[in-house]
């Protein structure tokens, strides 16, 4: 029996902790989506208003009601609510108080020189009784008559009884002046009016209210009333043929077969059957993403910040959108999907950001209603997204890009409304608005990329345009130490970013990376010819061994330099990889001039690695191609022709690009920009007179 070896297990598990960690990660993002993800049967028929049944003929596997549509319903809720009765509740009380109010101002006030011969108790009596006509029906307040404006008749409730009124029986202080008028019209107290008038305006309230609890209560009562169902579909009865168009009736049949599907495959057992069937299939798009990583972009691969960060931005897109389904699903279009291809396009590149976009609205499409025009929209969307987004820096490109995006959504939105409605008449136009949103909601893909970029240590084209500043801290020492190196790099930046520009690799990149390739020369700067100002060569004290370790070192002391003041690891891979694995060929054949026989190839090679990238094989092309360019006494065309086929003729037989993301038509177009850069360059000027 073997012993057991805590150390050796140990051991191993270091060994395999980049893998062990990419497996937890794995598996927490795949329980993680899971629970997310509401718990419900899928129906297996996929179907959309307005096109052709696929399938066999469909016959009722149950007995089961049909559902009406939600228009339907959203109908006979908007009519109850227009037909609604309003409540109004009646006050006895008031009436009682205004009648004593009335008659203490009267008998203050009223005086028998006033009647001219009338009778006193007639004439308050006469005034009484306009009163109790007023508060027969009652005296509503002027805020609750705009309530029933539209309104023919409300309900009066006087304690327990509840009185239909037609509502213009109603008084109002708006119309009192104009029914005192008509009470003392054509009466013997005409000449009293104006003195009642302002007596029944001072002493006169509303005694009617509306009663808001109690609408309500009644509107609810009716709305619980509306049946949801519309008629019986019994079992083995056919609901639809091949080939049938689904529309109308059918449509809202198979509708209410596919609710009354997914409610009854809901149990305990069959529950977590489908949390088995949900957590295969997630692992299955998760899975590929893993093996795309593994096989397309190893080196994204091998990180597992770059790896969590990805996985983290699946998740977020993937809560995001659940949430919204779970309580608010009308608004499922605000969600903002595209903000996770420009993230990973951003870091990346584009092929790895529309990748992960498309598994990401697979994975979506099991939960979201009309799952097919939901994917259909989300993919375009997301195409368009990687084919127009670039440039991040330049806030008017992303403006443009967002822009264009949210014009897509609207078209195929529009064209999908058309197709399942056969009009324009029932297209929901508040989607137009929705897809605006979202697009003033990607806007925020550039805050979260601020924040990514501090949290995970990325580097995008925004971060890539501050670092290319020349008045940076770095690259103002690198001036001011070893101005033939700064003013080698600004060159060699140049060049290398024209070229990018040509085969289509990041630009941005690729210049900064330039800018700082050689930085690791300002330690020892007058031991690189570009910088010695004098005829004094300090290798001339140096074996042709020491001067290459020199010469390689500048490699290390670059990568050195560059941690110690926060360089990006996408930038220091360019000061790692410029020279890949080439020899100082100068000193090499010195040494070999000198002592053939102890000669090492290896004392006079860079270290590697060679170039990974598209972007790191411009750099070394380029940075070969200027320095080589300075060797020429007369430079001519031909010269300049002969000498960049020689040195990327030597690249290639060193086999330095063989591990980059290079096309030799790409070789091939990046050898005419240098070869037409450098023309321009060390072109004849005309010799002007003295």
């Amino acid at each position: 029996m073997k012993k057991f070896n805590l150390k050796k297990v140990l051991n191993k598990l270091y060994q395999n902790h980049a893998l062990i960690y990419k497996i937890f990660l794995f598996i927490l993002t795949v329980v993680v989506i899971v629970y997310l993800f509401p718990k419900g049967g899928h129906f297996k028929y996929e179907f959309q208003k307005g096109k052709p049944w696929q399938y066999e003929n469909l016959y009722a596997p149950f007995d089961f009601a049909i559902q009406k549509s939600d228009d339907k319903i959203d109908k006979e809720k908007r009519q109850i609510e227009i037909t609604k009765k309003l409540y109004f509740t009646y006050n006895e009380n008031i009436r009682t108080r205004v009648k004593e109010k009335f008659n203490n101002k009267i008998s203050q006030t009223l005086h028998d020189t006033i009647l001219k011969g009338y009778r006193k108790r007639s004439v308050i009596n006469f005034a009484t009784k306009f009163i109790d006509n007023i508060y027969k029906n009652g005296y509503l307040e002027k805020n609750d008559r705009n309530k029933a404006e539209n309104k023919q008749f409300v309900a009066i409730r006087k304690g327990n009884i509840i009185t239909e009124i037609i509502f213009d029986k109603l008084f109002t202080a708006i119309n009192l002046q104009d029914d005192i008028k008509t009470h003392f019209k054509n009466t013997n107290y005409k000449f009293l009016e104006n003195y009642f008038t302002n007596v029944f305006l001072e002493v006169l309230e509303p005694n009617v209210f509306y009663d808001d609890t109690l609408t309500q209560k009644i509107v609810q009562d009716e709305l619980n009333k509306i049946s949801y169902t519309e008629g019986l579909i019994t079992e083995n009865e056919r609901i639809i043929s091949k080939g049938d168009v689904v529309e109308g009736r059918k449509f809202q049949i198979l509708n209410s077969l596919k609710k009354e599907f997914q409610s009854q495959l809901w149990s305990k057992s069959s529950y977590n059957w489908i949390v088995l069937g949900y957590t295969i299939l997630v692992a299955l798009a998760l899975l590929m993403l893993l093996l795309f990583l593994k096989k397309y972009r190893n080196n994204i691969f091998e990180d597992n910040t770059k790896v969590t960060f990805i996985f983290f931005n699946i998740l977020l897109m993937v809560l995001l959108v659940t949430l919204v389904v779970k309580y608010r699903v009308e608004y499922l279009y605000v969600v903002p999907l595209i903000i996770l291809p420009i993230l990973i396009k951003a870091f990346f590149d584009a092929r790895l950001g529309l990748f992960t976009h498309v598994l990401t609205v697979l994975l979506l499409g099991f939960i979201v209603p009309n799952s097919f025009e939901f994917i259909f929209l989300q993919i375009i969307a997301g195409i368009v997204t990687i084919l127009t987004v670039s440039e991040l820096y330049k806030r008017a490109n992303l403006f443009i890009s967002i822009s264009q995006i949210t014009f897509i959504y609207m078209v195929a939105y529009f064209a999908f409304s058309i197709i399942q409605e056969g009009n324009t008449q029932k297209i929901n136009w508040e989607y137009f608005a929705m897809f605006a949103l979202n697009g003033v909601l990607s806007f925020l893909s550039l805050f979260l990329i601020l924040i990514y970029e501090k949290i995970f240590g990325l580097v995008s084209d925004v971060s890539l345009l501050e670092l290319s500043n020349t008045n940076s801290k770095l690259l103002r020492e690198l001036a001011e130490k070893a101005p033939g190196t700064f003013q080698h790099s600004m060159q060699v930046a140049n060049l290398a970013e024209a070229s990018a520009n040509e085969v289509g690799a990041n630009a941005m990149l690729v210049r900064t990376g330039a800018l700082y390739h050689d930085i690791g020369k300002m330690l020892n700067p007058m031991y690189f010819i570009e910088n010695q100002t004098t005829s004094v060569n300090p290798h001339n004290e140096l074996t042709p061994k020491d001067s290459a370790k020199i010469i390689v070192d500048h490699v290390i002391d670059g990568i050195e330099l560059a941690k110690k003041n926060g360089l990006p690891d996408r930038i220091i891979d360019f000061i790692r990889t410029h020279h890949g694995t080439s020899v100082v060929y100068y000193f090499y054949k010195k040494q070999e001039e000198l002592n053939a026989e102890f000669l090492d190839k290896k004392d006079f090679s860079y270290k590697g690695p060679i170039p990974f990238s598209k972007e790191t094989a411009i750099l070394m092309m380029c940075d070969a191609a200027e320095a080589a360019s300075k060797s020429l006494k007369e430079p001519s065309a031909q010269l300049i022709d002969d000498l960049i086929e020689k040195i990327v003729a030597s690249q290639m037989a060193n086999g330095q690009f063989m591990n980059a993301d290079i096309t030799f038509k790409e070789i091939q177009t990046i050898k005419k920009v240098i070869k037409k850069k450098l023309n321009n360059i060390y072109h004849l000027r005309i010799e002007y007179p003295e």
